[in-house]
């Protein structure tokens, strides 16, 4: 590694060491620090009487149960007195929680703001609302929550709203405000073996006409709090541990209609009807651990991801929907990143669910191949929850099944007929504690990943891994009240297979191995050099950051940095590594509001990038200002600087060259969401010194015309300008400074126009309707083709339009470009020919589906989705002749029907 960079690592690691030093002398008085707000001490009584879960709170047994009623705002006055009386009441048995709630409102039922709202939606901006969260464990650290508002539209999440446990709730609307009742059914959630239970409770009431928060357990806003700050929900004796089993089978059904691309192709037809069955199976081992498993599991997804057009060198993150790999996700949880304010920055994380049953990765040879749309998952299992010594689990095991493509091959003695693998059996597995310490202001953990495949095909064993292996620790470390941070990753990685297959990875965008200027380390203990035969890919990865992250005056210092030879695209996400990141911010936090702003944050900081050569590659300055108005509306605004900087991505794999810096400017300004019409828009202005300039702009409306109906419309509009888009390369002998490659770019600009639309009806809480739909085109026009002069500098030669150095030649209706950079009059330049790369994309992706839940647990979904596209080799945007292509070209419809039906026993 280059010196500078070793000298500039250190130093870092000196600053954090000097940093928390005075923290670390804290440290062991922290136990005996007492905050200025105690939290509340609540007691749950047991259940003398029935209880009906009708919202009405008319029995007798509620009576026994002394309320909580000492409610703080955190805004729009934090610290004062909520301005609704509120009464909340617990009671217990041996099954179930049971909480009764009056929200008293001073003008009775006028003043009390309802909505239908689907499960798991349910939000601030648009009803009064009550919140539930319980810390089960009371070990500072994880939470169930629970919401319900007038209407009795309900959210639950455990770390995310997926989670979807079935307990009882209902609310009702009178002359003194509004109530609610709610039985959490104890073996829906984990919590400790003790008999003798005392949980952590925060609970929020929000009224939605005053714009007023007001909770239970109170701390003020510039300080930190969570579960730490919870009251504390005691008196509970549970003697018996709830083993719930619970089996869910599903059956689905679908109808595809699409259009083959090409009518000779065999393998397609304009109708295919499919079905699959299955079943899904929890079992709680004990009060804290739950087995999750599936059979034949259906991991499709309802919702399509956006479209997008992709024109870099690397892969597009999309994020997960599948139901069974959202639930308990918190608890594979690795990688945490945090900044006030950062820029172009990756998190560790060391699973990414999205690869457990993706699309096959190969591609055979053929005239038609017909290669399935996503790999089979045979099976998956996992154990999640947390013991009594306070370590969370999580263990997921998946299979996936061996896919083969099938392949036609024309032949004058006629089409021959085949398949081949295109996804090898392969089984994935994760496993991952954590251990809390000092009532989690400490805490330490670790996660081990792991895929295997099995294959013999030779394809397969020349681009895919054998063996991919993970393993990482972390560390999450509070003194003062919270008020500092420490926290940290660090990862390694192994990767085996055939030569060629680790000769992939070491030239894949991430790490360019090859790039012909590189300084080439060793292949020791970790991969930092580039060789063919090399049968082994090694690297580490790591993340520290130490803050103050409480009071008016705070400020973060972070390191960032991936080796060379760090690969975990197998089971994680990693765009590249090779690089040493590295950012500094100061800011203020001011929470008492003003005559203009209820409260706002103002940041300033830098961050650079090196990369193991000791290059800068990338430089930020930034500074902003966010929070918010007196009139309720949000903002943010702030400015980036990026100076001049080495970049060895830009020729893909071939030497480093300079880019030129840029500006921009970005504003965020939202209005009150309680509104009955809502606006936001988040336009952004910028000026690059190679003298390009582009902007976006766009406007999100939310119209709510009735209680139980919402539509959003979100049109938009961006144009980018790249001095630097990659055209090709290939050889030629005279382009010496960079080493006999040369590499072909251009101007590119590119304009985008979309309009997401949602419509959403909720007829009750249990039956909604969603629409979505999004039209999408976008364009991009390649002008003015350019190389660079020398390498480690940003000038540029461009090729001028129309000279003999580039020809053009058309038949078809298609252009190709040859580029002779000597000239037509001399023979040493070898040509480099290409495509027209001007391209013109028009999409319109949509579903509607309807859900009903018909009995606790259990759902059925009715499913259009939607799919048109088309496309040309054009670079401008004409919104008349696009608008009529995208609607004129042929839709791909697909028609699904899944139910469940839910058994516990």
């Amino acid at each position: 590694m280059n010196q500078t960079l070793v000298l500039y690592r250190i130093v870092a690691s000196c600053a954090l060491a000097l940093l928390l030093g005075p923290l670390g002398r804290e440290a062991t008085a922290q136990s005996r620090n007492v905050h200025p707000n105690p939290a509340p001490q609540i007691t749950a009584v047991p259940r003398s009487g029935a209880i009906n879960v009708d919202g009405r709170l008319d029995e007798a047994a509620w009576t026994a149960a002394t309320a909580a009623t000492e409610f703080k705002q955190s805004q729009p006055t934090e610290g004062a007195a909520g301005t609704q009386r509120t009464e909340v009441r617990f009671l217990f048995d041996d099954e179930a929680l049971y909480v009764g709630a009056r929200m008293y409102d001073s003008l009775g039922a006028r003043g009390v703001r309802s909505r239908l709202v689907r499960r798991d939606q349910l939000g601030e901006g648009q009803s009064d609302m009550l919140s539930l969260v319980l810390d089960t464990y009371h070990d500072h650290v994880g939470t169930v929550s629970f919401r319900i508002n007038p209407a009795g539209s309900i959210f639950d999440a455990a770390g995310d709203a997926t989670w979807d446990p079935v307990w009882q709730s209902a609310a009702r609307v009178d002359s003194l405000g509004w109530t609610a009742e709610l039985r959490i059914p104890y073996n829906q959630i984990n919590f400790s073996k003790a008999v003798d239970q005392t949980w952590g409770l925060q609970v929020i009431r929000w009224t939605h006409r005053l714009n007023e928060r007001a909770h239970l357990a109170w701390w003020p806003s510039n300080e930190s709090g969570g579960p730490a700050r919870y009251a504390h929900l005691g008196g509970m004796r549970i003697t018996s541990r709830p083993r719930g089993f619970e089996i869910a089978p599903y059956v689905v059904g679908q109808a595809d209609y699409v259009r083959p691309a090409d009518a000779a192709n065999p393998f397609t037809d304009a109708r295919e009807l499919k079905y699959r069955l299955g079943a899904d199976f929890k079992y709680r081992l004990t009060s804290n651990l739950t087995l999750n498993a599936a059979i034949n599991p259906d991991f499709g997804q309802v919702e399509v991801d956006p479209a997008v057009v992709n024109l870099s060198a690397f892969e597009t993150f999309f994020q997960e929907r599948r139901p069974f790999f959202i639930e308990g996700s918190s608890a594979f949880g690795f990688g945490s990143f945090s900044c006030f304010f950062c820029n172009n920055a990756q998190n560790l994380g060391l699973f990414y669910t999205r690869r457990i049953g993706r699309r096959p990765q190969l591609s055979p040879a053929g005239d038609y191949v017909d290669v399935p749309d996503n790999t089979t998952i045979l099976a998956a299992a996992k154990v999640t929850g947390r013991t009594n010594k306070g370590t969370t689990l999580g263990i997921l095991n998946a299979i996936t099944r061996r896919e083969s493509a099938r392949i036609m091959v024309e032949d004058p003695a006629g089409d021959r007929f085949f398949s081949r693998e295109v996804e090898p059996l392969s089984n994935y597995f994760v496993a991952r504690a954590r251990r809390d310490y000092r009532d989690g202001l400490m805490r330490f953990g670790g996660i081990a990943t792991s895929v295997d495949r099995f294959t013999d095909d030779s394809l397969a064993l020349n681009r895919l891994s054998v063996h991919a292996r993970g393993l990482g620790f972390d560390w999450d470390m509070n003194w003062k009240n919270r008020r500092y941070t420490f926290v940290g990753q660090y990862a390694l990685s192994d990767v085996r297979g055939s030569a060629t297959s680790i000769d992939r990875l070491q030239r894949a965008s991430s790490r360019y191995f090859q790039r012909p200027d590189r300084e080439q380390g060793d292949n020791g203990l970790f991969s930092n050099a580039y060789d063919p035969s090399s049968e082994r890919l090694s690297g580490y990865g790591g993340y520290t950051r130490a803050a103050k992250d409480a009071g008016e005056w705070l400020w973060e210092t972070s390191v960032n940095y991936r080796s060379p030879g760090f690969e975990i695209n197998d089971i994680a996400f990693l765009t590249r590594s090779d690089y040493f990141w590295h950012n500094l911010n100061f800011a203020r936090s001011v929470t008492k509001p003003s005559k203009l702003f209820r409260n706002h944050f103002t940041v300033i900081g830098a961050q650079q990038q090196f990369n193991y050569d000791g290059d800068m590659i990338d430089r930020y300055y930034h500074g902003g200002m966010f929070g918010q108005l007196a009139n309720f509306w949000n903002f943010g605004a702030f400015m980036i600087r990026r100076p001049e900087t080495y970049e060895d991505r830009l020729t893909r794999g071939g030497p480093t060259v300079r880019k030129r810096g840029s500006r921009s400017y970005h504003l965020n300004l939202s209005t009150d969401a309680r509104k009955k019409i809502a606006f936001s828009t988040n336009p952004n202005y910028g000026i690059g010194e190679a003298g390009t300039v582009g902007y976006n702009m766009n406007l999100d409306v939310t119209y709510k015309p009735t209680s139980n109906v919402q539509v959003s419309v979100g049109p938009g509009f961006n144009q980018s300008a790249s001095p630097y888009q990659f055209v090709t390369a290939g050889p030629d002998s005279t382009a010496t400074e960079f080493f006999g490659r040369r590499y072909i770019f251009a101007e590119l600009k590119q304009k985008t126009l979309t309009m997401n639309t949602r419509v959403n009806v909720v007829f009750t809480p249990t039956l909604t309707l969603e629409a979505f739909a999004q039209p999408f085109i976008s364009s991009g026009e390649y002008f003015e083709f350019r190389e660079f002069l020398r390498r480690r500098q940003a000038k540029m030669r461009n090729f001028e339009p129309g000279s003999e150095i580039v020809t053009t030649t058309t038949a078809s209706g298609s252009t190709r470009y040859t580029v002779d950079a000597d000239g037509p009059g001399a023979d040493n330049a070898q040509t480099i020919s290409f495509s027209e790369p001007d391209f013109n994309f028009r999409s319109l992706r949509g579903n509607a589906v309807m859900r009903w839940e018909y009995r606790p647990g259990s759902t059925l979904y009715l499913v259009w989705q939607q799919n048109r596209s088309a496309s040309e080799a054009v670079g401008d945007l004409d919104f008349s002749r696009d608008r009529r292509a995208l609607f004129g070209a042929h839709p791909d419809n697909i028609f699904l029907v899944k139910a469940t039906y839910w058994f516990a026993f």
